[in-house]
């Protein structure tokens, strides 16, 4: 299990992240396809696991919802989450996506960064 130091301990309620499905919890290498989700990532679960002692987890996904519960159910990584949705939580501390660039205040950078965007399994 990954752990922390002692600083994420001191907060009295649990803070909320989403985290994408395809690419991060699972084995995506692009190719779509929308009744079949590919295998869970190597290290998703202990990833989940320690994670969730310090936060609230939202799965961020287009997929299907249901579809998306049954294949975290399957996983045994339901247990982990708050809740599965395709909306932007206003309250969410941090989003993971591997599709995401961390805007930094500098348009130029921005701009650079997206043009040049390839996501890691496509390197």
């Amino acid at each position: 299990m990954l752990t922390l130091s002692g600083k994420m301990e001191r907060y009295g309620h649990k803070k909320l992240i989403q985290i994408d499905l395809d690419g991060v919890l699972n084995d995506y290498d692009g190719n779509y396809q929308e009744d079949t989700i590919s295998s869970l990532k190597n290290g998703a679960y202990e990833f989940l696991e320690s994670l969730s002692q310090y936060y609230k987890i939202d799965v961020f996904t287009v997929r299907d919802r249901d579809l998306c519960i049954e294949w975290l159910k399957t996983n045994d990584i339901y247990k982990f989450i708050n809740d599965v949705t395709n909306i932007k939580n206003p309250y969410t501390t941090v989003m993971l996506d591997d599709r995401a660039i961390n805007f930094d205040g500098s348009y130029q950078k921005a701009f650079k960064q997206i043009i040049n965007f390839k996501p890691y399994w496509k390197k």
